[in-house]
């Protein structure tokens, strides 16, 4: 059962990201160029997954299990750190740049486009080095999510 919940929720929210058009590296930029012809139709779709999300958190936050027993974890941590600063730095100027993040690059890996194929291939890539170079935060042992506090 947990892995067709898995291949569901994996489905729907791929269909989402397809139908929202954020697998179009276009349609990214064009929500991230304040300065130019910004495009908000993205900040319908976020909008629509906050409404989605907080109710789901609210209710994780009074379970113990979920729905298929497992246990439920939700971050706790709120500290801001370097690794925190740098790492979103990172991200958004990839995002910027290439007009994909993980999410969307793996639901138009379908698309066959080069651009998706060597985008998922340098995000792996650097999942591989950071595991493989010594330059972990020193934090990077706490674990980042459990029962949050009542």
């Amino acid at each position: 059962m947990k892995i067709v919940s898995a291949l569901f929720a994996g489905i729907l929210f791929g269909a989402g990201l397809a139908i929202s058009q954020m697998i179009n590296p276009a349609k990214v930029i064009g929500f991230l160029d304040f300065a130019g012809s910004w495009d908000p139709t993205l900040g319908v779709v976020m909008i629509g997954a906050l409404a989605a999300a907080i109710p789901g958190f609210a209710l994780a936050r009074r379970r113990p299990r979920s729905f298929l027993d497992e246990p439920t974890e939700i971050p706790v941590r709120r500290d801001i750190d370097l690794s925190l600063v740098a790492g979103a730095a990172i991200f958004g100027v990839g995002w910027g740049m290439a007009g994909f993040c993980p999410g969307p690059a793996l639901a138009a890996l379908g698309t066959g486009e080069p651009a998706v194929l060597a985008y998922v291939a340098t995000m792996i890539l650097g999942v591989a080095l950071y595991r493989a170079l010594p330059f972990k935060s020193p934090d990077a042992s706490k674990p980042s999510h459990g029962r949050s506090p009542r």
